[in-house]
């Protein structure tokens, strides 16, 4: 339903919106450097946690106010009660009206009602967004379910670095790896079919202010369409293009670019650091390290970790699915080959909960993932892979 695209990308522009906001209003950004000033200030710490709640909220509200219903299939990390300096207990949400919404958020900010009226009149802004053209599209929406990130790489946007100078094109840290993540997915069967990244913070103008750039992407059945150009490629770095045919011949470890997280095994750094040479970064964010893949500045993103979670990486999927890539889930994808199944590369899946765990756990991708635009790539990490264990 090209309806609904149009929805999740007004929907992440009103939250880049907010984002941005807390950072060049005068009022909120105070609050967010509070704990820099005067130690760990219990308004702070509500605030840091208030502008992810209230981009969910605004996104459920925003969705839902358009397809009735479907804000009861929005999921994210946050919950939406607060409790205030008062032992208050309080439900954000957006109200119908924007003096209501600014006299609510002020509870939560104890009072200060020059805060909460900044952050009211970004939730109430208006956004108009150019044509998508994306042509009808069919998909019901009773069959879909929308996971939301409202701010991913919250430490980044708390740190606020602004002068982060990027290494081919990719930032390592800053605010440039701050990203909004809206993705929607089939109920009935887990597949990603629709992906919003928004990167609030992708270049500063003259002006000192902060501008922002979004991406969609659709995969549902035999229709991919997404915003980037069809002929996106990956940077030579003086070779010849990549080839993204996955019948082709997997390429040598050796021509292998990836962007890793810090927080990545030791072992698995130097793997790759030893067997792909000077195509290895590292950056914050899963949402922007799969961006980085999905623009084609590296050819995989690599977490063998738990602690992305579907939230992190539905949008980012579907957008990958629109290029003829994907997200595979790791660890399984090495099961199969250990028992005799290569060419089965199961990928992540957005439906089920893991039993076994509670909490935000029960979401969490915990056998780790591969972000490719390319099968050949995608079986050079596996093969790469089995080299150590996991």
């Amino acid at each position: 339903m090209s309806e609904l695209m149009v929805a999740l990308v007004q929907a992440s522009e009103k939250a880049a919106n907010i984002a941005r906001s807390c950072r060049q209003e005068e009022a909120l950004f105070s609050l967010l450097i509070e704990e820099k000033k005067s130690g760990n200030r219990k308004i702070s710490a509500d605030f840091k946690t208030l502008a992810d709640v209230l981009v969910q909220e605004v996104i459920k509200h925003d969705i839902g106010k358009r397809f009735p219903g479907l804000e009861n299939n929005i999921f994210g990390e946050e919950t939406n009660e607060f409790m205030n300096g008062l032992g208050e207990r309080i439900q954000v949400m957006l109200c119908e009206r924007e003096e209501d919404t600014a006299r609510l958020l002020s509870k939560v900010l104890d009072g200060n009602m020059q805060a909460a009226e900044a952050l009211a009149s970004a939730a109430h802004q208006d956004i108009i967004i150019p044509d998508l053209h994306t042509g009808s599209i069919n998909i019901p929406i009773n069959n879909l379910g929308v996971w939301v990130d409202p701010i991913d790489s919250t430490f980044q946007y708390i740190k606020g670095i602004s002068n982060s100078v990027p290494q081919d094109s990719i930032y390592s840290r800053g605010l440039q790896c701050v990203t909004v993540l809206i993705g929607a997915y089939d109920l009935r069967t887990g597949e990603p079919v629709m992906g919003v990244i928004n990167q609030p913070f992708a270049l500063m103008d003259d002006s000192k202010r902060w501008r922002g750039k979004f991406f969609w992407g659709i995969s549902a059945g035999p229709l991919s369409m997404n915003s980037l150009s069809s002929s996106t490629e990956p940077p030579s770095r003086g070779e010849a293009p990549r080839p993204t045919d996955p019948s082709l011949e997997v390429q040598p470890a050796s021509r292998l670019s990836a962007v890793l997280s810090t927080r990545e095994a030791k072992r698995v750094k130097a793997l790759f650091q030893d067997c792909c040479g000077g195509g290895v970064y590292y950056a914050s964010g899963a949402g922007y390290k799969a961006l980085c893949v999905i623009l084609g500045l590296v050819d995989v993103y690599v977490f063998t970790q738990d602690s992305t979670y579907k939230w992190d990486s539905c949008g980012p999927h579907a957008l990958l699915r629109s290029l003829g890539g994907g997200m595979a889930d790791l660890k399984e994808c090495l099961r199969r080959r250990q028992a005799g199944r290569p060419e089965e590369k199961p990928e992540l899946l957005y439906h089920l909960p893991t039993d076994e765990a509670s909490g935000p756990e029960r979401w969490a991708n915990r056998a780790g993932l591969v972000a490719y635009r390319s099968k050949a790539d995608l079986e050079a990490v596996l093969q790469l892979l089995t080299r150590i264990e996991l």
